[in-house]
């Protein structure tokens, strides 16, 4: 038996197409570390309530992923899981639901991702009560933090901790509090505990609608962190998960920093990789290969870069397999 089987059986089995794309990408990944590169990986979809924790934890507790750029649904939705998981409904029959049937999961209280339900009470409900504690104390301390920050600080106080439902070692926010890892979270009103804090802002539970800092000021934060990271080694490479604003957003520093700052010698991108199902047609950025971002001053035409057209949930665990060396 090979010390490491699931490396093996790729390195044998995925030779072709996007199998060998696959490949291709691990092997980038793992030598741009080696030559002591970092990594941003960003998260797009609903990689959380997938469970990408499973996978995604080990690599960032093993130093393999050194910064995320996530959607709020992607940032609070591993700590619904983690406390919440028994609670979770999931439905394999999900195509052929009838209007009648979704209704039913509303009266439930039981909120959809495709084949999966989350429960408001015991989730969202329950980090809601938790967070708002802090984000109260914060609001009259006239203390400002980010959103991350905030969970980051419920996970470390031990406060959730009797409600855990999974092992801690399986949640990839977890693992990223216990490393101080830098996220970045675009558009995190577009999320459940977003659109909590504006209820409780209008509520007049919070007074200042800023305690909670978002947007322009996460892209400030991640201008300062990318110009100290991809100075240093082999620069800091992109490992996107699905499109959207998680992967749009972080992207763009560098030619914020390039044509709107006038910083000629802050690096480009040192490695490039994109998992989406996405195709190039009727302009989707999500699908765009990744030669367009050139023209964008993202990429350079050196950066080694992938695209694997495929589904995450199938992709991502086994190439972080292949990069930890399972």
């Amino acid at each position: 038996m090979s010390e490491r089987p699931i490396s093996a059986f790729l390195e044998h089995h995925f030779r072709h197409f996007n199998a060998a794309a696959l490949m291709d990408a691990a092997k980038a990944y793992r030598a741009h570390l080696e030559k002591d590169g970092t990594m941003l990986l960003t998260l797009g979809g609903a990689m959380s309530t997938a469970e990408l924790g499973l996978s995604l934890a080990e690599m960032i507790r093993r130093g393999k992923v050194h910064g995320i750029c996530c959607t709020g649904a992607n940032l609070e939705e591993d700590v619904f899981n983690l406390v919440a998981h028994d609670h979770y409904v999931r439905v394999p029959n999900y195509r052929d639901l009838t209007p009648e049937d979704e209704r039913r999961l509303l009266e439930g209280h039981l909120n959809r991702v495709t084949d999966t339900c989350i429960p408001e009470e015991e989730a969202m409900r329950r980090i809601e009560r938790a967070v708002l504690d802090e984000w109260m104390a914060a609001d009259v301390r006239k203390e400002r933090l980010f959103p991350h920050e905030f969970l980051y600080k419920i996970i470390r106080s031990g406060a959730l901790q009797r409600e855990y439902q999974i092992d801690p070692q399986d949640s990839w926010i977890v693992a990223a509090a216990e490393r101080g890892l830098p996220i970045f979270v675009p558009g995190w009103e577009d999320s459940t505990l977003g659109n909590m804090y504006a209820a409780h802002c209008m509520a007049g539970d919070i007074q200042n609608v800023h305690t909670v800092r978002t947007g322009i000021e996460y892209m400030t934060a991640l201008a300062s962190w990318y110009m100290d990271t991809a100075a240093k080694g082999a620069g800091l490479g992109f490992f996107q998960i699905g499109g959207g604003i998680a992967g749009d957003f972080p992207i763009c520093v560098v030619p914020m920093l390039h044509q709107d700052l006038r910083r000629e010698d802050v690096p480009l991108w040192a490695y490039f990789c994109q998992i989406s199902d996405s195709t190039t047609s009727y302009g989707s950025y999500s699908g765009a290969v990744p030669n367009e971002k050139i023209t964008w001053g993202k990429l350079g035409k050196e950066t080694p870069k992938f695209i694997i057209e495929s589904d995450a949930t199938l992709v991502a665990p086994l190439l972080f397999a292949y990069v930890l060396g399972w």
